[in-house]
């Protein structure tokens, strides 16, 4: 029988897996599966928010190094330079020292 998603996130990375067994082009196989892990991410963060735990969440970490290992291979591909992404990342936290009280 098959698992039914929980969530229209959960259902989409479903749909997505069954799609990825057909894929041909890794490049495709790259995106989706960043999309996939991106996905999870939010979920974890979702239940972090709703319960609380936010230090010490295993879960949490597993998916942030999921994210992370996609983007390595976004980079390993050529499909990113950590290079623009550090111009990125400073002026992003410029923003955000505009916008929010976080920096």
């Amino acid at each position: 029988m098959k698992k039914q998603p929980s969530n229209w996130i959960e259902g989409m990375a479903m749909e997505l897996k069954e799609k990825r067994h057909q894929m041909k082009d890794p490049l495709q196989e790259l995106m989706t599966i960043t999309m996939e892990e991106c996905g999870e991410l939010i979920q974890q963060c979702s239940k972090a928010i709703r319960c609380g735990n936010y230090y010490d969440n295993t879960e949490l970490l597993e998916e942030v190094a999921d994210v992370y290992t996609m983007l390595e291979l976004m980079h390993e591909y050529d499909l990113i330079s950590f290079n623009d992404v550090d111009i990125l990342v400073e002026r992003k936290k410029e923003k955000l020292k505009k916008w929010s009280n976080l920096l």
